[in-house]
């Protein structure tokens, strides 16, 4: 129950990704997870933002962090959660990369194509987590919602 009498429902799935899998392992599993809840097919604009950020994030962790990614995606009805543990506590920051730069768009990315995202550190490293809320529902703001087109 979340306090207010209503129980809450939510399918996840959970893999560790060590830095020896690289980051395609997880934008596979991603991608299946999302045929599995209909996204591909529905909202592929949506789903295709979700695997670029599960790209960004797991990257996030295998070289700044060096370390193993922890890939949750959980799906609570309203929003799909994806988040990644990794072992640094050093919380992650968008920044301005020059337009010659290989690297360093990340969390704008992040920043960019989720309805929303949090850092949340701790001892043991930290986590960042970034929600998609499915086309035309509230909170979603990807071009799907809005027919903007991009």
């Amino acid at each position: 129950m979340d306090g207010q009498g209503h129980s809450i429902r939510a399918t996840g799935w959970a893999r560790t990704l060590p830095i020896a899998s690289g980051v395609r392992a997880g934008r596979q599993w991603a991608r299946r997870h999302l045929d599995e809840l209909g996204w591909t097919s529905s909202a592929p604009d949506t789903a295709d933002a979700v695997v670029l950020i599960v790209s960004e994030l797991v990257t996030n962790a295998h070289v700044h962090a060096g370390s193993s990614a922890d890939l949750v995606l959980t799906w609570d009805g309203t929003c799909l959660y994806v988040s990644v543990h990794d072992s640094s506590s050093e919380a992650p920051r968008p920044r301005t990369a020059g337009s010659d730069a290989v690297s360093g768009r990340g969390m704008a990315l992040v920043d960019a194509l989720a309805d929303h995202w949090q850092t949340r550190t701790g001892d043991r490293g930290k986590t960042v987590t970034a929600c998609f809320h499915p086309p035309g529902r509230p909170g979603h703001r990807n071009a799907e919602a809005t027919g903007s087109g991009g």
